[in-house]
């Protein structure tokens, strides 16, 4: 994979902490869902740094659209959240990862499992799901702070809005919503009882967030009685660019 100068095309802010990047890359190659690029800043002493993220929008041409959240040690997310402007270069290179992946043709049930900011690559399978009209079942789980840093919620009020389409079920673990009907905290074995497929329908599962989220998600799902092999994880590091 070669390095590519697209050109910020739009920008739109998701929560007080994190906006989409909207790009235009010319020569783009096309991307699968649950793909992520890697971006480059450049200083004019020629220190460079790079990250990674995660795809946030299905196929379209030469555009692409990222979600990035501003981390408090951030070396990169500060700038491209507060800093960056439309009509500004931006240095990509993908896209990049071929297991953490949905594709139109898999018809079983889909488990999407996010936690903060991990809710972008799933989205952009929801996407994909919908465009492509697959009936293949598909379904969120997204544990967030609070209502205020709750990413991609358009998209998300679209996704459900369609027949067949994607059902979100959030869970906050610091603050909900005034008349909100559930408990508040973190994911445990009872909530992935009650808002994810059972292990018996042999759905593919998703999960992506911090390392620990994921972890902790993984084990409880393969306690459910959920194959491992079937249970996808994309993990995000300390500094929010890496992956494993």
């Amino acid at each position: 994979m070669s390095w590519r100068i697209g050109a910020v095309v739009g920008l739109r802010d998701q929560s007080p902490r994190a906006r989409t990047i909207e790009l235009h890359l010319p020569g783009w190659p096309g991307h699968t869902a649950g793909q992520h690029v890697d971006v480059r800043l450049t200083a004019a002493d020629g220190y460079n740094a790079v990250r990674s993220y995660s795809i946030a929008s299905a196929p379209d041409g030469e555009r692409v659209a990222l979600t990035v959240e501003e981390l408090d040690d951030g070396e990169v997310s500060p700038y491209l959240v507060r800093g960056l402007s439309v009509g500004d270069p931006l240095e990509v290179r993908g896209p990049v990862g071929g297991w953490f992946v949905w594709r139109p043709e898999q018809t079983e049930p889909v488990q999407l499992i996010a936690g903060g900011s991990g809710v972008v690559p799933l989205v952009a399978m929801g996407l994909v799901h919908a465009a492509a009209g697959s009936t293949s079942p598909m379904q969120l789980l997204y544990s967030v702070r609070d209502r205020e840093s709750v990413l991609h919620r358009q998209e998300l009020a679209a996704l459900a809005s369609r027949p067949g389409g994607v059902q979100t079920t959030y869970a906050y673990t610091r603050a909900a919503p005034e008349g909100w009907p559930g408990r508040v905290g973190r994911i445990d074995a009872a909530t992935v009882a009650a808002s994810t497929w059972p292990a018996t329908d042999e759905p593919r599962c998703y999960v992506c967030g911090p390392t620990a989220f994921v972890e902790t998600v993984a084990d409880l799902l393969v306690r459910a009685g959920h194959d491992p092999a079937r249970v996808r994880t994309e993990r995000f590091g300390g500094t929010g660019g890496g992956r494993t």
